[in-house]
């Protein structure tokens, strides 16, 4: 049930600011699916097999890269009006607010790990779409290429 609850915030948040950001009407629903779905593995990462939230944050954009870029061949629109939207789940803004809490009250050798443990789940974030990035790029064809390539065969 915590899994279903979970799928249901991540996707209405990335709904939410796909909405917010201004896209076309039929990519709300493409886009909450791919920011439901990254953030899902990262809950499944994180919390099933008890994996760091760095890595599991890796995880989680990796797959919401790869999702978004087939939700953009699928879709015939661009992959960062999938990707945006996305990763809102996957941001470690509640991290960052507890270490400016800490900065403000003075305990700086605990604001000091809390914001390094925040800049690595964003660079890890970062990474994670940088290697979907590529792979994508490699490996998932574009429909009309895929279309062509059929013809090709048939003559």
């Amino acid at each position: 049930m915590t899994l279903i609850l979970t799928f249901i915030s991540s996707f209405l948040t990335a709904f939410g600011f796909a909405f917010i950001y201004d896209a076309p009407r039929r990519l709300f629903v493409p886009a909450g699916l791919c920011g439901g779905l990254g953030y899902i593995v990262f809950y499944i990462t994180n919390h099933t097999f008890q994996i760091d939230s760095i890595y599991a944050s890796l995880c989680g954009s990796f797959i919401l890269g790869l999702m978004s870029h087939i939700m953009a061949r699928v879709c015939k629109a661009p992959v960062i009006i999938f990707m945006v939207p996305g990763i809102i789940p996957l941001v470690p803004g509640s991290i960052f607010f507890k270490g400016a809490q800490k900065l403000l009250t003075l305990d700086f050798n605990e604001a000091n790990d809390i914001f390094v443990r925040a800049t690595l789940i964003a660079g890890a974030i970062a990474v994670g779409l940088l290697f979907s990035n590529q792979i994508a790029k490699s490996y998932i064809k574009k429909p009309t290429a895929m279309f062509k390539k059929n013809i090709n065969k048939s003559h």
